[in-house]
């Protein structure tokens, strides 16, 4: 875990070398001298600390397995059940796909993933299973975080809320939810439910709200209204957040207030087609906030990249960052913002930080953003885990 990197810009600054030791950033300086320490050449590039993944769904992707003909289009409803019948019918192996789409994100730089997994009654955990497989197999390699996450819905499957507990037994990390009044249509019992189980079982909680304008403003009071009863601030976060983005800005910036008051999290996709939260406006607020790419080439659409630094080149897209330091913003939400919200110690990119870091191309971090090439080296507590855009470990 000892490698000296020679000449690179940290945080796209003056040319320097950066001396790993036992994994941590040792010395960063001109020329430094470390007699026996294995060398990489940065030609240059820019150095940040490691991307951050914190709104991904590992277990979902079909990427390897041919096209996948989306017949079902954009309903939710429909989409989950689809998903759910799909995954027996196309022989998903959750362990397989999960490194795949894994893989791929070390290659781009991704050093911490946070990844929601469906519970659900028919598959019982079987994808938690798959996906606790592939955080083993790939230690030391990116640090995998794992939400429970009742995509099928949690009330209108009974039964659902025992495998929650039983994920958390096995090795989840934290508690998901989905629209408790859309999907649910009982948003007391949800809520109710997922704060027990995180209570009982000192885990966070990471809930999906789709909902989007009142309804949405709804759910999230109650979810305000449980943590603050409970204790629980600093431990929430909430994904997707649609109903931040609507209009009346009074109501939304009471919400914002809130939010910071309990130290809630928010994970944003910069979903093109939706309302989003603004980021300029919930960083200057004070809430914590990170980013990802959600399902990446799945039964539900076949968009979207593993690769945080196309998904801050799509947050800046649409939260309208032109300025190079509003994308500089955009690339912080998708590294040291999701690891904000993840808890990450040692994360950065100086004297006694872990070593996790990536390399970028551009003569600055909103060149690097916008052209998006291939990551040269990434590398994972002082150890080389990707070169020139591809992980060093061979997908299944």
């Amino acid at each position: 875990m000892d490698l000296l990197l020679r000449d690179v810009r940290p945080v796209g600054g003056v040319r320097a070398d950066i001396l790993i030791r036992a994994g941590r950033i040792a010395a960063i300086g001109a020329d430094l001298d470390a007699p026996g320490v294995p060398v990489e050449q940065g030609h240059g590039a820019i150095a940040v600390p490691g991307l951050v993944e914190a709104h991904t769904h590992l277990d979902k992707t079909v990427m390897g397995m041919g096209w996948y003909e989306n017949a079902v289009g954009t309903d939710l409803r429909a989409m989950i059940d689809n998903e759910r019948a799909a995954r027996t019918a196309l022989g998903l192996d959750p362990h397989r796909q999960s490194m795949r789409h894994a893989l791929a994100l070390i290659g781009a730089g991704t050093t911490h993933i946070r990844t929601h997994v469906d519970i659900d009654t028919d598959h019982g955990l079987a994808m938690l299973h798959g996906v606790l497989e592939t955080r083993d197999r790939l230690a030391g390699q990116v640090d995998i975080e794992i939400v429970a996450f009742p995509q099928s819905g949690l009330m209108v499957r009974p039964g659902t809320a025992d495998l929650l507990d039983a994920a958390l037994a096995e090795g989840a990390d934290l508690v998901g939810g989905l629209d408790p009044c859309g999907i649910d249509r009982d948003p007391k019992g949800h809520l109710d439910t997922i704060f027990a189980l995180a209570d009982r079982r000192g885990k966070g909680i990471d809930i999906h709200l789709h909902e989007a304008g009142d309804l949405g403003a709804f759910s999230l009071d109650l979810i305000l209204e449980r943590t603050r009863s409970l204790g629980m601030r600093g431990k929430v976060a909430v994904s997707h957040a649609f109903c931040l983005g609507m209009p009346d800005w009074p109501r939304t910036q009471a919400m914002i207030d809130a939010l910071v008051e309990q130290d809630i999290a928010i994970l944003t996709t910069g979903a093109p087609s939706r309302e989003v939260p603004q980021v300029k406006r919930l960083v200057a607020a004070g809430v914590r906030m990170g980013a990802g790419c959600d399902g990446v080439r799945d039964t539900w659409n076949p968009w979207n990249r593993p690769d945080m630094l196309d998904r801050a080149r799509i947050v800046a897209l649409r939260n309208n960052l032109r300025a190079d330091a509003d994308v500089e913003l955009a690339l912080s939400v998708c590294s040291a913002g999701g690891a904000a919200v993840m808890g990450v110690a040692g994360y950065g990119l100086d004297p006694g930080c872990t070593a996790d870091l990536t390399l970028l191309v551009g003569r600055t971090l909103a060149e690097a953003v916008a052209d998006g090439a291939p990551r040269p080296l990434t590398i994972k507590a002082g150890r080389v885990t990707a070169r020139h855009g591809a992980a060093l470990t061979e997908a299944p």
